[in-house]
């Protein structure tokens, strides 16, 4: 697949910029992908956060812990569990700083912990 046939999201994903997570419909039981900005913490989980509470994304996890995370080009099944209140402020305030002013709205959505299965 060319550079025009990948979504740009796919295309940060390959350069490691963003992760594209693999949910699990909550109302189709089919795969649904999604990009998103994300931190890694030191023991390999990553910290991801919703912009808003609708996100399908968010909601997905929240109905199905288990995805599927591409980064660069490993690809690795993974768990979500909800941040505690600690993790969803350092999550949000790396986000901002990592991607700047457009993730300004996160923290407004449900933040997680998705550590490797």
């Amino acid at each position: 697949m060319d550079d025009d046939e990948r979504t740009l999201g796919e295309q940060l994903a390959e350069w490691g910029k963003v992760a594209v997570i693999e949910t699990t419909g909550r109302r189709t039981g089919a795969v649904v992908s999604t990009a998103v900005g994300f931190v890694e913490e030191p023991d390999g989980s990553l910290l991801v956060a919703a912009g808003n509470v609708a996100a399908d994304w968010a909601l997905n996890l929240q109905a199905d812990p288990v995805c599927r995370v591409t980064i660069g080009e490993g690809t690795r099944t993974y768990r979500a569990r909800p941040a505690d209140a600690d993790e969803s402020a350092r999550a949000v305030s790396a986000l901002i700083l990592k991607y700047g002013t457009p993730a300004e709205r996160l923290g407004h959505g449900p933040v997680f912990r998705i550590t490797p299965d």
